[in-house]
């Protein structure tokens, strides 16, 4: 008997109307008043990190029926599925196995195996660079890192980078260019000099349109510092891309020596390949190989943590579970991610492509026979560190009308201990003094007959406290956010791991390039099957002035 799907699901399960009835009406004042435990009793402590949700609307016969849902939906199933290698990737028939990419010690697993040799290769390759056995052509050590890389192929790797820098190499420096504007490649090249610049050239097919033409751009840069030296690209320049014909004909085209190919596989979807060499190569290069191995440590527990964990105890699926019952029941369709450190600026960013790429699907995940989905599927992400938030969208948090439920991000110890002689508290204790208030303010609120300064409270959070910030914390939050996307797909009924919806501005884009190019060689602007609205815009560009 097949399971029901994710609707079927909830049918079978009645009580959730009626708990999600009892919970609009009610407020997280009086569930903290009515069990002073409740802190205790709706929090997991970790040796690694404590995750409290004690702040979100549910209650034990809620957080049952959420057990039960994941039961009815076959969650384990899916979960030991992944972890096994299944094609569970329906639509483009492939196994999703960025979990090998961390997996320590021997195993039988081919994958983690493949993972392991280029690993190997990687911490060879970095550490000939620090050692100034390979240098550039100019005989200069390398001491900048250009990573060009789009979607998957920069955001965790970007996100890291700022998360860790701490713990960078003296010396050391990295960029990710990744926009086709040319603002990104001024930026990312000024003041930098080509003699010492390694660049990383990220993309699983060596045909991403945006990739390529920004590589190109950078490949005359380099030739045009380093006075056409002939052997400038194979020495200035590295792929991260599949190792098969038409890649690697894509390389060398690019003056790039075979060798030079650091390998990817179909097995790892592009915004979860931050620990395969996508990230492993420019991270490996910018802190350390040693640093990059703290990150697959931190990677790998949490791993084994959402494998081998109880659901009533395990903090991605749990954390999953309340996201479904905050879209499903109580109409809360976006999250706030709001670390409280710096160092996780880019998290946000990093986040919106894992949920929103992999779970903004409409369709059932059957390749043959998908079916449109009757339930809300995916959520908005936005966010900003604190207290930076504070003082831009947390207005809107606070009192507006949509109740947004919130993640918070703690670190006991700072990254840099500042400090001034006229303040008593540091500046890391400022930041926490904000970071405990903020969920409070938001759970509690306040009431005052003057109406502008009232806050109604009743506004779910996590709060998520880890001891320091460091590249095995980093791990630990990067395969938080991969699982915690996982736990909704698979309780959805979705294929988190394609992105078809990528695929038709990429098509009409190719087509508007092919009329650009046209318009260069001939003059000949050809606006035919295109809509007025297009035709007036593309007249305006290629003119260089408005209608």
């Amino acid at each position: 008997m097949a399971e029901p799907n994710f609707l079927g699901a909830i049918q079978s399960l009645p009580q959730f109307q009626a708990s999600a009835e009892a919970m609009r009406k009610g407020h997280l004042r009086q569930l903290f008043h009515e069990n002073p435990q409740r802190a205790n009793e709706y929090s997991i402590a970790t040796e690694v990190m404590y995750f409290d949700y004690s702040r979100q609307r549910v209650d034990k016969t809620i957080l049952g029926l959420l057990l039960e849902l994941a039961q009815i939906r076959g969650l384990k199933k899916s979960i030991d599925a992944m972890f096994q290698g299944a094609i569970i990737n329906t639509t483009e028939r492939r196994a999703v196995l960025h979990v090998a990419l961390r997996k320590s010690g021997k195993t039988d697993c081919k994958e983690a195996q493949e993972a392991q040799r280029v690993l190997a290769k990687i911490q060879k390759f970095s550490e000939e660079v620090h050692s100034g056995k390979r240098v550039g052509v100019t005989g200069k050590p390398f001491r900048n890192i250009l990573a060009i890389g789009i979607g998957g192929s920069y955001l965790g790797p970007e996100c890291l980078a700022q998360a860790c820098a701490p713990y960078a190499r003296p010396g050391m420096r990295v960029r990710f260019l990744a926009n086709i504007d040319g603002t990104d490649f001024v930026n990312c090249t000024k003041e930098w000099d080509p003699a010492e610049t390694l660049v990383v050239i990220i993309s699983k097919t060596f045909t991403t349109a945006e990739t390529m033409q920004n590589a190109r751009t950078v490949k005359e840069w380099l030739l045009q510092g380093l006075h056409s030296h002939p052997e400038t690209i194979a020495k200035h320049c590295v792929a991260v891309s599949q190792n098969n014909a038409k890649a690697i004909l894509e390389i060398q085209a690019l003056g790039l020596l075979p060798e030079s190919l650091f390998e990817i596989w179909d097995w790892v979807g592009g915004r979860f390949s931050v620990t395969s060499a996508v990230g492993a190569l420019p991270l490996s290069l910018y802190l350390g190989y040693d640093q990059f191995q703290e990150i697959l440590k931190g990677a790998e527990w949490m791993d084994q943590h959402f494998q081998n964990t109880p659901f009533a105890q395990n903090i991605p699926v749990l954390c999953g579970l309340i996201d479904i019952w905050n879209i499903h029941f109580l109409g809360c369709t976006s999250r706030a991610l709001l670390p409280y450190a710096q160092g996780l600026a880019r998290l946000p960013a990093y986040t919106q492509q894992g949920e929103m790429e992999s779970n903004g699907k409409s369709v059932t995940q059957d390749r043959e026979h998908p079916t449109p989905v009757t339930w809300p599927t995916g959520e908005i992400v936005f966010g900003e560190p604190g207290t930076n938030g504070q003082h831009s969208f947390y207005q809107l948090l606070h009192q507006g009308t949509h109740i947004i439920p919130a993640d918070f991000i703690g670190f006991i110890e700072p990254e840099y201990p500042v400090r001034n002689s006229k303040d008593i508290v540091s500046h890391h204790e400022e930041l926490l003094t904000n970071f405990l208030a903020q969920p409070d303010a938001l759970a509690f609120g306040q009431d005052n007959p003057n109406l502008h300064s009232n806050f109604p409270g009743n506004r779910p959070s996590n709060v998520l406290l880890f001891r320091k910030l460091d590249p095995f914390t980093a791990g630990v939050i990067i395969a938080w956010t991969e699982h915690r996307i996982a736990v909704k797909g698979f309780i959805w009924g979705l294929n988190s791991f394609d992105q078809f919806g990528v695929e038709l501005g990429k098509m009409l884009g190719k087509d508007i390039r092919g009329r650009m190019e046209r318009y260069h060689k001939s003059q000949e602007l050809n606006l035919t099957t295109l809509n007025p609205s297009t035709q007036k815009l593309l007249q305006a560009i290629m003119h260089k002035k408005l209608p």
